[in-house]
């Protein structure tokens, strides 16, 4: 069915939405009468480019090149090519449909994070390889109605869950209605969640997507993103994404796993056995290079720092490892055929089009250049000599605009607009007190 006759299907829905990403991971774009379904699906709705480059508050970017030295122009939302998909989280029956930004001359614009991904794919794709990927999504559930943040009583026992309850049955189904709701709601949206656990943090909670095309992935990891935090406040109580909600519990992570497929349909990482090929060596070489380069994106907020702590549970030195969770880059046991890398660095605060636009170009970078990596790590992680990932915001911007890794993996339009949002959202971290500071992020990000 096309999305023309998704939407003939369901005429109770009224409205539409036509959104992309911004640089922060959220959707910006128009509200419409379902009328006009057709018109946005001909990717005719115009948006100032300017719109995908503001802060986390929304704000513009002083002294952007995309407002008053450019006339503020428009640029236009065409399909991402997912089509209309409900948006269960509203009062009154909707349908989003997710786009992605050109100019008007039809040209990408290299500002939009999904473009930037497509960017590094398009490199891929001229070596005759398709990277797959996965996300695991790990966020938390929060009564923010008083003056502290605490986990929300069970809608079944009017207990609050004060501890972490790793992997307890108990403790997701406290919450089996807003869970039974989320796994309606994927399905409806298309978004393949797979198993769902309860995390080391109290009420910390993690969901897995499946493993598909990565442009997929990363578009099921922004969609996923805003259901749950939809979803929960009409539960009552807020899903955090923010890497760090609270001090003394468990960050929120986003890692993500990928093999690269030949032309062939051929996993280019099995050798057959435990190792790996050299191919996966290598992508593992650019990646541990490219760390610091990209540890903006993978800690893109003030936030994002309380949660390089060691031993933890993120990773905070650069290293790669067999089986090793301690390490941040880990290659999982299992069939060689799905012999794969997975990231263990980025929080759960990241944009999930960056995040796989950044990874994969370090990957592809460190293939290009036939790079080989240190020798694995064993044991603990945390003790051991390494070179550590920048853990402070005003570090990780400094490697991000300086770093020649930077330019390898990712366009220079994005790479400008980005610091320059950075910098000015340091600024604005710098000017807002401190107990205010989990408002502007709780369920922002």
């Amino acid at each position: 069915m096309n999305a023309a006759d998704w939407l003939a299907a369901r005429p109770g829905i009224r409205s539409i939405r036509v959104a992309a990403s911004d640089l922060n991971g959220q959707a910006r774009g128009k509200r419409l009468p379902a009328g006009h379904a057709a018109k946005a699906l001909a990717g005719e709705t115009r948006i100032p480019l300017s719109v995908l480059n503001v802060d986390i508050r929304g704000d513009d970017i002083e002294g952007s090149p995309l407002v008053f030295e450019s006339g503020d122009r428009d640029g236009l939302l065409r399909p991402s090519g997912r089509g209309f998909v409900p948006m269960p989280w509203l009062d009154a029956p909707a349908a989003l449909l997710p786009c992605w930004t050109f100019r008007e001359d039809g040209a990408p614009f290299l500002g939009d994070p999904r473009q930037a991904l497509e960017w590094v794919l398009a490199r891929w794709r001229a070596r005759g390889l398709s990277p797959v990927a996965a996300t695991e999504l790990e966020f938390y559930l929060i009564d923010d109605a008083g003056a502290a943040l605490r986990p929300p009583p069970s809608p079944r026992s009017g207990k609050r869950r004060l501890g972490g309850e790793i992997l307890s049955l108990r403790a997701l189904d406290a919450f089996d209605g807003f869970f039974d709701d989320l796994y309606a709601a994927c399905e409806a949206m298309g978004v393949p969640a797979e198993s769902a656990i309860s995390e080391a943090g109290m009420g910390q909670f993690e969901v897995n997507l499946a493993h598909g095309d990565a442009m997929k992935a990363a578009d099921d990891a922004w969609l996923f993103k805003l259901l749950a935090k939809g979803l929960a406040r009409r539960h009552g109580f807020a899903a955090s994404f923010m890497a760090k909600p609270y001090a003394d519990h468990s960050g929120n992570g986003m890692h993500v796993h990928f093999s690269v497929l030949d032309e062939g349909g051929r996993n280019v990482f099995d050798d057959g056995g435990e190792g790996g090929t050299a191919t996966l060596r290598h992508a593992v070489a650019g990646c541990l290079s490219a760390m610091p380069a990209s540890a903006l994106v993978l800690a893109p907020h003030g936030t994002s720092y309380d949660r390089f702590v060691d031993g933890a549970h993120a990773p905070t030195g650069i290293g790669w490892a067999y089986e090793n969770r301690t390490a941040a880059i880990r290659i999982p046991s299992g069939a060689p055929e799905a012999r794969r890398i997975e990231h263990r660095v980025a929080g759960g605060d990241v944009n999930p089009y960056l995040l796989l636009a950044a990874v994969l170009g370090a990957a592809l970078a460190g293939i290009e250049d036939g790079a080989e990596p240190p020798d694995p790590l064993s044991g603990n992680a945390y003790a051991q000599d390494l070179r550590a990932i920048p853990d402070t915001w005003d570090d990780a911007i400094a490697a991000f605009e300086t770093d020649p890794w930077t330019r390898r993996i990712l366009p220079d339009e994005l790479i400008r607009n980005f610091v320059a949002t950075k910098r000015q959202e340091r600024t604005l971290w710098d000017d807002t007190p401190e107990a205010e500071r989990a408002d502007l992020y709780l369920d922002t990000v």
